[in-house]
């Protein structure tokens, strides 16, 4: 497997379980705006290797997810604010630009120090 993106999370905002029934999780790096802090999964690491594509592997904490489809501005978010929505709903169609959609599994427990690793 060739690891396309990596990031570790530093800071989960007060509301992020609140998304959860969204089936939705908000990626920040952590200089995201003020207003948006208690909404966001905080991140400092912020590595793209290459461009995600649909199929491709989204893990986090060991938990995979297949990659259904990528938003137009995923990758170049990522590369600019370390920002991206990640949509559990197993959508084929990127609906929203700036999200990336994978399996409709649940969203997994995630804690600050865990991984998220997209791999091809």
């Amino acid at each position: 497997m060739k690891k396309v993106y990596e990031t570790v999370i530093t800071k989960l905002g007060a509301n992020v379980p609140d998304f959860y029934q969204e089936k939705m999780l908000i990626l920040f790096k952590d200089n995201a705006p003020q207003e948006l802090l208690d909404y966001c999964v905080l991140h400092n690491l912020n590595s793209l290797y290459d461009d995600i594509k649909e199929g491709d592997i989204l893990k986090i904490n060991e938990k995979e997810f297949k990659i259904t489809a990528v938003g137009d501005l995923v990758n170049k978010n990522l590369r600019d604010l370390g920002h991206i929505c990640i949509k559990f709903d197993g959508n084929k169609i990127a609906e929203l630009p700036g999200s990336l959609y994978v399996e409709d599994r649940g969203i997994p427990n995630i804690n600050i120090g865990d991984s998220i690793i997209v791999e091809r």
